[in-house]
């Protein structure tokens, strides 16, 4: 965790409201820091629903692999959450770290182990002691409250600037439903499902398989849509959880995804995801530069996709951008290297919307000056237009800064 927030962090956070059903808690375990909360514990009303999305590393965190093996059965009671160590690459020794931890915190709230969630970040392949969660879970789940989400996106959080939170109220049948975001990522992101690790919490009466299709189609053009520098994490984790206290209240019970009630809700869920992805991209470890790519006239969305996201993770256009250079010679090499259908003398680039190149070519009414100019801004929004088809997508990533080296040289000093 860094002592100097990003430039690009948001200029106002939100106020988050409680959610029914949710109660949180944060403590200092010495996991790996100290003098800062590490764990978090978020304890839920019995008979709340979870779904989840994970990373496809095939070297999955211990904590990944029990969440996938939990989500089964459908059911949360607790989410346990500690930062400074990822468990990941620790063998025997992490699964039997996660299942102590599990025991431990089902003690503590009073569930069975299957109803237990954990996620981990921090340092990868050091082993976890499990161990210093016996008495601090038990003390968290006697002092949670419906509470403080912006001091649980804190704990969570490594080499972040800032805790990442959002929120949202709609209207669900009669009733108003409330939905909580968290997410902690800056680093090692470039996710294949999700980000880092992020929980949504909501009050809504919605059934886990409902959730889990609104979860799995949300995190596509949101979270699976930022790259920070081109690398997978072994812990990406996002969970959702809903308590269905809102039914009390008046709100349907949902069963379905498809219902059309959930119209308004699912605009607002994927809200929450995008703001969050988002924030991850503007605290990218040494940002100066928030950074949009959109490619238009593909083949197919995929394709469009498949292109920006290599535009997004070249080290030579990120260090152009981070030297404020409009240098679309560099973006002509990503789009290129990307293996998807391309015609040289049909492509054209703009950086902050002014052109630079047409059908293959600098533009004829190119100006240094004025582009130059538009590239000191601290959000750069870089458009290539194929001419091909009709696909298009857009993700998001950041420059990279002689701060990204120092921080991940330094990160187990």
């Amino acid at each position: 965790m860094s002592s100097t927030v990003s430039p690009l962090a948001p200029k106002n956070v939100p106020d988050m409201p409680v959610i029914a059903g949710v109660r949180l808690a944060t403590a200092e375990a010495g996991i790996r820091y100290k003098n800062r909360t590490d764990v978090l514990l978020a304890v839920m009303d019995k008979g709340t629903a979870v779904a989840g999305v994970f990373t496809k590393s095939k070297c999955p965190s211990a904590p990944v692999e029990w969440c996938r093996a939990k989500l089964k059965g459908g059911k949360a009671r607790a989410l346990v959450v500690n930062s400074g160590n990822a468990n990941a690459f620790t063998g025997k020794t992490g699964r039997a770290s996660t299942a102590l931890t599990a025991k431990i915190a089902a003690k503590a709230v009073g569930c069975s182990e299957g109803e237990i969630f954990l996620a981990s970040t921090g340092v990868i392949g050091e082993p976890l002691d499990a161990t210093k969660f016996d008495g601090v879970l038990g003390r968290l789940a006697e002092t949670a409250e419906p509470g403080d989400y912006l001091a649980a996106a804190k704990a969570i959080m490594t080499t972040d600037t800032f805790p990442k939170v959002a929120t949202a109220t709609v209207k669900l049948g009669k009733a108003k439903v409330t939905i909580n975001g968290m997410a902690k990522g800056a680093g090692m992101i470039a996710p294949d499902m999700a980000t880092m690790l992020s929980f949504i919490f909501t009050d809504a009466p919605i059934a886990p398989t409902a959730l889990q299709a609104l979860l799995k189609a949300g995190v596509e053009d949101t979270f699976n849509a930022v790259t920070i520098d081109g690398d997978t994490s072994t812990s990406d984790t996002l969970l959702a959880f809903a308590t269905g206290a809102a039914a009390a209240h008046g709100a349907p019970k949902i069963s379905r995804a498809s219902d059309p009630r959930l119209r308004a809700f699912v605009k607002a869920f994927n809200q929450i995801l995008a703001n969050l992805s988002e924030q991850v991209a503007r605290d990218g470890e040494g940002a100066r530069k928030l950074v949009e790519i959109t490619v238009e006239g593909a083949k197919t969305k995929a394709s469009a996709r498949k292109i920006a996201m290599s535009i997004a993770n070249s080290p030579l256009v990120k260090t152009a951008i981070a030297g404020e250079d409009a240098n679309w010679g560099r973006v002509v090499m990503a789009v290129g290297k990307a293996g998807e259908p391309a015609d040289r003398d049909k492509l054209s680039i703009s950086f902050n919307g002014i052109r630079v190149a047409k059908s293959g070519a600098r533009d004829p009414d190119y100006d240094e000056a004025q582009v130059s100019e538009a590239m000191k801004a601290p959000e750069i929004a870089i458009k290539v237009s194929l001419g091909l088809g009709k696909g298009r997508d857009r993700v998001m990533t950041c420059d990279l800064t002689k701060e990204y080296v120092a921080i991940n040289g330094d990160y187990r000093s």
